[in-house]
């Protein structure tokens, strides 16, 4: 009865009232919910369609251009120095966990439109960042192999990457992509200044550590410096052996199972900790093996056993880590910087931090000047280069003990050819006309490909630079004189003369000529043979601070070298005039015209 009253008061309402106004949850009725929702998803969604895509779009193709430019740059390392080859798997590994990141990104901040403060330094260092990138970009096409660019050009790269991330979705975006963004600075070469005292310390302590350990098994073993003697032949230990290939390898391992598994910072510290002492252990025994193999064998073996050790330390650490890794994560409280994107509510779409489409179109504007203004600077200065000769060697297999002579790889580390090739055999000349003289003769061949190096680098292949360095002492520098090739053309050598003595004989003596080919020359014509460069005249580069700017000034890139070395040796008396009549016979039967590309 009761409730039929009820019934009646509310359907017997004054005139002039409504229903819907004596309502107690006025907010959450379905009136107010159809009036107010389709009202909101609109605007948000006109706001997103006239704001988002144009600066999304125009944003993912800066960073992707930022990039690119920074990886084609250290290329160049990763392709030619195996202890950076690891770097190619770099940018894909921080792609990754920038994903991951997206996956459980926290809610972007509200500005503070009160405080320009953050907005006036942040645009401060988006400004200084760009400028930066023109300098660095004449430089670095003139020395792309300066290691000091490569961590400037990584500092540009990821400081505009985290301020566009800041003006996105400020500081806690900041925080949550930061390790990504910063990850690829593993994959920067190490200053040489740093590198050269690590490799030359692990080398000496692995030596040590190797002899000791075979001395313990019962193998008698020698330290001589870098060099471990044993009784079939002494053992090197040379960069490939120090263990800095898997000590960087293993820095990186560990860096990303502790981003993937969300390690705790100490928990981080850890794992690299651990993962580098793995790794360092596992190329002591492998050391340790390879001496074992060269007393127990012979040496040859030693050659076919130490890659398959080195592999099999990549594959022991990337498994020991990853085994750490589990275990410290299944303990781990992950503290997560977001909450996964389908719980949190719509995001604001109006932006922290708000920066207009027109910034980052005058952004991308920018890189490309940067690449044209670069470009246009080396080509004013190559106006009136020519085309220089281009050959190659044909090789005299017929020769007595004619042998092709292996290049070792910390000679390709350094030199960084795109092609190489030496090879030996012994010609016959004669000090008087009646007694003979056999005259061993070696050649080396280099060819370096336009672009990737610098124009110095074939400085570094000059006899009065490697022949010191085995014992041989310079005597004489007896300039630059032309050798035909053909009917037309004349190649120009330099000659150096040098000599090597040992106690109870005589002086060795050796004839050393050097022709260093420019594929763009100046000057001349090149049927005439004019390969006028400046490595084939005056002292060797030292590769100082004045030569590198001195090349950027001049607008000297590499633009494609040869190098063709020959060198005499003669336990007789073996006179300069002798030595440049048989490379003017050696270099007609040699060397080949080519037409160039």
């Amino acid at each position: 009865m009761s409730r039929q009253v009820t019934d009646r008061k509310t359907t017997s309402l004054p005139k002039g009232h409504s229903r819907f106004a004596l309502r107690t949850n006025l907010v959450s009725c379905p009136p107010v919910q159809n009036v107010a929702t389709p009202h909101k998803f609109t605007e948000a969604a006109l706001l997103s369609r006239e704001r988002f895509p144009v600066a999304f779009g125009l944003s993912v193709l800066f960073l992707g251009a930022l990039w690119f430019g920074l990886c084609r740059e250290l290329s160049g390392e990763w392709s030619v120095n195996e202890q950076y080859n690891f770097g190619w798997f770099v940018p894909l590994f921080a792609l990754y966990l920038f994903w991951l990141r997206w996956q459980d990104r926290p809610p972007a901040e509200i500005p503070n439109l009160k405080s320009q403060v953050p907005n006036s330094a942040a645009l401060a260092m988006a400004i200084a960042a760009l400028l930066l990138l023109l300098p660095l970009r004449l430089f670095e096409i003139a020395n792309p192999e300066w290691r000091l660019l490569a961590w400037v050009h990584a500092l540009a790269v990821v400081t505009l990457t985290l301020l566009l991330l800041w003006w996105a979705g400020g500081k806690a975006w900041l925080r949550h992509f930061a390790f990504p963004v910063a990850f690829i600075y593993i994959a920067v070469p190490w200053p040489t200044a740093l590198e050269t005292p690590v490799i030359q310390g692990l080398m000496r302590v692995v030596a040590r550590v190797a002899a000791e350990t075979a001395m313990l098994l019962g193998t008698p073993a020698q330290v001589e410096g870098n060099l471990i003697r044993v009784s079939n032949g002494l053992v090197g230990v040379n960069e490939a052996c120090s263990g800095i290939r898997s000590l960087q390898t293993s820095l990186m391992i560990g860096l990303l199972f502790g981003e993937v598994k969300r390690l705790s910072l100490l928990r981080r510290l850890a794992l690299v900790v651990c993962a580098a002492v793995i790794a360092l252990l596992a190329n002591f025994l492998r050391a340790v093996f390879l001496v074992m193999v060269a007393a127990t064998e012979n040496l040859s073996e030693v050659s076919r056993w130490h890659d398959i050790a080195g592999y099999s330390i990549i594959a022991f650490v990337f498994v020991a880590t990853l085994a750490l890794a589990y275990l410290l994560g299944k303990h781990n409280r992950i503290v997560a910087a977001g909450v996964s994107p389908a719980k949190t509510q719509v995001q604001p779409t109006r932006l922290p931090l708000q920066f207009s489409a027109r910034y980052v179109l005058a952004a991308l504007c920018w890189l490309l000047f940067v690449e044209i203004g670069t470009a246009s600077w080396y080509r004013l200065h190559e106006r009136n280069l020519i085309s220089g000769i281009r050959w190659n060697v044909q090789w005299p297999e017929q020769a007595p003990n004619f042998r092709k002579l292996k290049i070792d790889n910390e000679i390709r580390a350094v030199l960084r050819f795109d092609e190489g090739d030496a090879a030996a055999w012994t010609i016959n000349s004669s000090v008087n006309a009646t007694e003979p003289n056999t005259v061993p003769c070696s050649l080396y061949v280099f060819r370096w490909n336009p672009g990737k190096n610098s124009a110095l680098l074939a400085n570094l292949h000059r006899p009065d630079v490697c022949l010191p360095a085995s014992g041989w002492k310079q005597v004489a520098d007896l300039g630059v004189r032309s050798y035909p090739i053909s009917d037309s053309v004349e190649l120009p050598f330099r000659h150096f003369e040098f000599q090597r003595g040992f106690e109870g004989s005589l002086p060795q003596t050796a004839h050393a000529f050097y022709c260093l080919s420019e594929d763009r020359a100046s000057g001349g014509s090149a049927s005439l043979g004019n390969t006028d460069s400046p490595g084939m005249f005056g002292n060797r580069s030292e590769w100082t601070r004045s030569e590198r700017f001195r090349s950027v000034l001049e607008g000297r890139r590499h633009l494609g070298q040869q190098v063709i070395e020959a060198i005499f040796m003669s336990n007789e008396p073996f006179s300069s005039a002798e030595a440049e009549t048989q490379l003017r016979d050696f270099v007609r039967d040699v060397v080949r015209l080519r037409k160039a590309n």
